[in-house]
């Protein structure tokens, strides 16, 4: 039986691992920290019995991927928890816009733009399963749905500001589609912003924003039972670097390096030639990300009680201001009012935090490998939507991008979308070979390769395809 070596257990190293495992390899996965998962983790970061989100909280991708769907991973312990809505964005006029799953729940709650929202949105969310499949594969290739991604391409190669223009007049729908599309870490007038947009703005009606009770771990811990269920095995506090790496990789038919593309140069970069080698060191970062958690003595007070159906929250106002903050960022400043991103689990999932307590979790974006301290801005944008929230913080738990890289080296300078989103590296992820390097037997699988972050694992399964084909070929 041929061996396959995965270094990194995050979920494209799972995914890869998976799929090299089912196609009867004997797989094993070597993972640096003592917990699995990358940043599919959940850690004990404030106070005793309050469970925390290392990376990613509300999981739309992981429930829609066109890989982890057809996996049986509810025999492993994963059970989804939706909120009652999946997205609440409070403005300041004390009124708060609620995303509901149902397209047409949303009509009024965004008029006078409730007709183009579901136009815009409804191809994508009513055909999630054929859009993903296309959506989620490399770009350079024929689309199996091209008149779908024909229709979704037309509105989504340009900028989120140029959309906004063109398709919604009043305030709220502005506001809900800049915080959408502020999750792809580009300004508001950058190509391709308007498509991150919709992409989120699909997957919340089709998929509803769910989060995996227990935290992010346990889409982590599925994968690894499924895995070991097939022979596979995981080691954990196994750092592989350039002095392991060729034992490894001499007995192993493939390696799968689920490492960002400065990992990979540092673990295996005299097995690579100086071409490749070259392109890989030129691969761009994007901004990062400051991250606060906090344990609360009681649920966020919001002004719009509303925002308590919600299990994420987008915190930012209008578009403009979204726009603002987020054009700092991209111009190597840290915005004073930031954009900021919350999920809210303990309220659907409460055995995440000892009785009547709460978990907060936010993010927003600063420069890569800023070393400001936002926690105050965070604090201060929270509290402008929900008076007294201060005074229900037990503790915080602030990690800025230096942090976030010492407890996950793929996220480089605090970089949470394993690369600068642009329209370069969209298309050659990270260079021209893609999952493949200049060596036949090692392959790049991380979220810097096709189709870029999110857990979904999908840059893993096409990395581990083109393996086993290449493998079978030689």
């Amino acid at each position: 039986m041929q061996r396959a070596c995965i270094i990194g257990s995050g979920p494209n190293g799972l995914a890869a691992a998976i799929v090299l495992a089912q196609a009867g390899l004997r797989v094993e996965v070597f993972e640096a920290e003592a917990e699995p998962g990358g940043a599919a983790r959940t850690l004990p970061l404030t106070l005793p019995g309050f469970l925390h989100d290392f990376g990613s909280a509300v999981h739309p991708l992981a429930i829609g991927s066109p890989f982890f769907s057809t996996l049986p991973l509810d025999n492993y312990g994963l059970e989804w928890v939706h909120g009652d809505a999946p997205l609440a964005h409070p403005l300041d006029d004390g009124s708060a816009v609620i995303m509901e799953r149902d397209l047409g729940a949303n009509e009024a709650a965004l008029s006078p733009d409730g007709k183009s929202w579901r136009w815009l949105v409804a191809p994508a969310a009513l055909r999630w399963n054929q859009f993903a499949a296309d959506a989620f594969a490399p770009l350079l290739r024929v689309p199996r749905h091209p008149l779908l991604m024909a229709r979704f391409g037309l509105a989504s190669l340009g900028s989120a500001q140029t959309l906004v223009h063109n398709h919604f007049s009043g305030q709220r729908a502005r506001a809900v589609f800049a915080g959408l599309a502020a999750h792809s870490f580009l300004g508001m007038d950058q190509l391709l912003s308007a498509g991150i947009g919709l992409m989120f703005a699909a997957s919340l009606h089709a998929l509803g924003w769910p989060s995996p009770r227990g935290g992010a771990r346990a889409i982590s811990h599925a994968l690894i039972g499924y895995l070991e269920s097939l022979g596979g095995v995981v080691h954990t506090s196994r750092h592989i670097d350039a002095a392991a790496f060729p034992e490894l990789a001499a007995g192993s038919a493939l390696v799968m390096c689920d490492l960002s593309p400065r990992q990979l140069l540092a673990v295996a970069g005299d097995q690579l030639t100086v071409g490749y080698r070259l392109a890989l060191a030129n691969f761009r970062h994007g901004p990062g990300a400051f991250k606060v958690d906090y344990a609360l003595s009681e649920p966020v007070p919001w002004r719009a009680a509303e925002c308590r159906r919600a299990i994420s929250v987008h915190l930012g106002g209008t578009f403009e201001e979204i726009a603002a903050s987020e054009d700092a960022v991209i111009h190597g400043r840290e915005p004073q009012r930031p954009f900021v991103l919350a999920a809210q689990p303990t309220l659907f999932d409460p055995a995440r935090a000892p009785h009547g307590k709460h978990v907060l979790w936010t993010y927003c974006h600063v420069p890569n490998s800023s070393s400001a301290d936002l926690t105050e801005c965070i604090d201060a944008q929270i509290e402008r939507f929900a008076p007294g929230f201060r005074d229900c913080v037990l503790a915080r738990h602030s990690s800025a991008p230096a942090m976030l890289e010492k407890m996950d080296a793929n996220l480089v300078g605090g970089d949470i979308a394993g690369g600068a989103i642009t329209m370069r590296q969209m298309l050659f992820r990270p260079t021209l070979r893609g999952y493949a390097t200049s060596n036949p037997r090692i392959y790049l699988c991380s979220a810097s390769t096709p189709p870029g972050a999110g857990v979904h694992g999908m840059c893993g399964y096409h990395a581990a395809k083109l393996a086993l084909r290449r493998l079978r070929a030689r």
